[in-house]
């Protein structure tokens, strides 16, 4: 059973729900319907939109609230615009449909991962304009492609592009991840991913057959990797699809400035934190290997971790508390004092 017609909803759940159904599902995501939907974003909020190809058919968009004192590095919003697959047989409503049962839980694929928190900022942002603030820092909402395919037509090419310097970051959110308890959690930091892709020929055959020098035979009980293909053989490769190095950890202790200001809002609201390394990655990674500190952060608690899984859901009241969380967070960020990291 549905819930109350969309006369009834909050406009930001409806909001929220239009970019569920937009398809940007690997592996061929429909960017430039996203795209289309953060331009008309930026026109309704009033804000600047910049769109930076870093690969052909992948574009950043950056959407800009200028801050009163340019002299100061700026906040970076980060979220990614596409999806993980889905295998519909598995879900009990259409995972592009953006469903929400009476109880008020929206079913979609990025609802947690993390179309979520695309809006939540975007309304975070619209609420305070409203509102008539003005904030020293600027605040830069970057939403990215290919996020959940490593990041390499993203993120790790933005990075390095004068559009990207320009944004003169100093600080960033990214996403994180639901915490079933009545904590938040808040990555610092995250693992380093190697992927690898082996290579071995041989000729082929039922397992059932014996047969020798068959390609799965090499791949048998190995442990190390060089060790591997040695052993196993002329024939056996491997090559490194991702291999991450350069593992980043932002401070979370209160002598940062910007942990500081962070985990204040959380203080004040009495909310409680729980700080822990993202087990897997992230684009924050790309950004903390630039010198950018970065937190991981996706305001969802008392909600189970469905990021990637079957019926990945997300209730709207979790959702619009998010939008409150941001609108207390983002006040804090952009009136950080100045920094020597500034000049």
């Amino acid at each position: 059973m549905a819930s109350k017609g969309p006369e009834d909803e909050h406009p930001s759940v409806t909001l929220f729900r239009q970019y569920l159904r937009i398809r940007t599902v690997q592996p061929k995501p429909d960017y430039g319907a996203a795209v289309a939907f953060l331009e008309d974003r930026a026109h309704q909020l009033g804000l600047s939109c910049q769109k930076v190809e870093v690969a052909p058919g992948y574009v950043v968009t950056v959407l800009t609230w200028p801050g009163t004192n340019p002299a100061l590095s700026s906040i970076l919003l980060n979220s990614h615009t596409d999806v993980v697959p889905v295998f519909k047989e598995h879900w009990s409503h259409d995972p592009f449909e953006a469903f929400k049962d009476s109880e008020g839980y929206i079913y979609g694929r990025g609802t947690q991962d993390m179309k979520c928190v695309s809006i939540q900022y975007l309304e975070a942002v619209r609420r305070l304009k409203v509102e008539g603030h003005c904030f020293p820092r600027t605040i830069h909402m970057t939403f990215v492609p290919d996020e959940e395919v490593g990041g390499h037509h993203g993120m790790e090419l933005f990075v390095q592009r004068p559009e990207f310097q320009a944004l003169r970051a100093g600080f960033a959110l990214d996403e994180g991840l639901a915490n079933p308890t009545d904590a938040f959690s808040v990555f610092y930091s995250e693992r380093s991913s190697w992927w690898v892709r082996v290579t071995s020929t041989g000729r082929p055959g039922h397992g059932s057959r014996f047969i020798e020098d068959t390609a799965a035979e090499k791949l048998a009980f190995e442990e190390q990797l060089h060790a591997w293909c040695q052993a196993a053989g002329e024939g056996v490769t491997f090559e490194f699809v991702q291999k991450w190095m350069e593992p980043r950890a932002t401070p979370t202790d209160d002598s940062d400035p910007w942990w500081a200001a962070f985990s204040r809002v959380f203080k004040d609201m009495n909310l409680t934190l729980e700080a822990e390394i993202f087990p897997a990655t992230t684009d924050s990674r790309f950004l903390r290997a630039v010198g950018i500190p970065a937190l991981g952060f996706s305001p969802m608690n008392r909600t189970p971790v469905l990021l990637h899984d079957h019926n990945e859901q997300l209730h709207e009241a979790v959702f619009l508390r998010g939008i409150d969380i941001y609108t207390h967070l983002l006040p804090a960020l952009a009136s950080v004092p100045a920094l020597p990291s500034d000049s």
